[in-house]
């Protein structure tokens, strides 16, 4: 087991749980500058339709071009979004084998309006390392540091959905649309939880990235 150096994510993805899984220490990175278009505030699931992105608006600076630590993003809530995605997720998850067990649990985390994306996506990660039973030590970065030191493996890039290889060789579980559009790999973690409840640590830790 490894120290790994990871980004806390909105419902992150399968393969950054793969890494979780493995590792003996999970250092989350704090000290980033925002980017878009990444697992800090989109996670993907399997709805009807197939993959179905869920995006957390953020509220603009106003600068065009300026960068803003990560840690100083905050949520936009004007269009009551984390109450849409609830709706999004009962309907892809309401006939999985395990939406019920854990719904009285993830539920009041899409009534709240919390303001910092950051603080909100660690209490998306405490939900699943409670659901999983996970226990690695936890901490967090006190500065930026490019390359990291050799003791620990870099995960970063996984907070990037582009990067398209990564999950498929991963090893097929039953998902609800599977029939309609085939497997899809490494969506959000919340896909494997709700249809492989207890199972989902042992799945995570038979896979490899």
């Amino acid at each position: 087991m490894s120290n790994i150096l990871t980004h806390p994510s909105y419902f992150g993805s399968i393969a950054q749980y793969v890494a979780i899984a493995k590792a003996k220490k999970v250092i989350y990175e704090d000290c980033d500058n925002y980017q878009k278009q990444t697992l800090r505030n989109r996670t993907y699931i399997y709805g009807a339709n197939g993959t179905l992105l869920l995006n957390l608006p953020i509220l603009h600076s106003g600068i065009k071009g300026k960068k803003r630590l990560y840690k100083e993003i905050e949520i936009e809530h004007q269009f009551n979004t984390l109450k849409i995605h609830w709706k999004s997720l009962e309907s892809a998850y309401r006939t999985s084998p395990y939406f019920e067990f854990y719904e009285d649990d993830i539920a009041p985390l899409f009534e709240e309006k919390p303001k910092y994306l950051l603080d909100f996506n660690y209490k998306c990660s405490e939900f699943i390392f409670d659901s999983l039973q996970l226990t690695p030590e936890i901490s967090k970065t006190t500065s930026f540091e490019l390359t990291p030191s050799e003791k620990t493996i870099d995960y970063r890039s996984l907070v990037n959905p582009k990067e398209k290889a990564v999950g498929t060789t991963f090893k097929k579980y039953i998902q609800v649309f599977e029939s309609k559009h085939g497997f899809i790999p490494n969506l959000s973690i919340l896909d494997l939880l709700f249809n492989e409840g207890p199972n989902a640590l042992t799945y995570l830790e038979n896979q490899s990235i």
